[in-house]
């Protein structure tokens, strides 16, 4: 498992290598993404991305197996919920 490498602040990129979020810490077994990659109606809260769509840590970037365009599509809210 990957989780004891992915670090407060490292990068999540798509499996595209375009730029989804940035880690604020892992909680239980979902990424939190910092605030600040929130925008629009969501700005200003964190979403979360499940461990189960890491592909790996490459260097200071956590890769996930999906493109970001679906990736983003995949994020929750601290409830489990997607993101509407």
């Amino acid at each position: 498992m990957t989780q004891h490498k992915i670090k407060d602040n490292m990068e999540v990129i798509g499996a595209d290598g375009v730029h989804v979020g940035t880690v604020d810490h892992v909680e239980g077994n979902r990424i939190k993404l910092k605030k600040s990659d929130s925008d629009g109606f969501h700005k200003g809260h964190h979403h979360f991305i499940e461990l189960g769509f890491v592909a790996g840590v490459e260097g200071s970037k956590v890769r996930l197996s999906a493109n970001a365009a679906i990736a983003v599509t995949l994020e929750e809210e601290k409830s489990g919920k997607p993101v509407d």
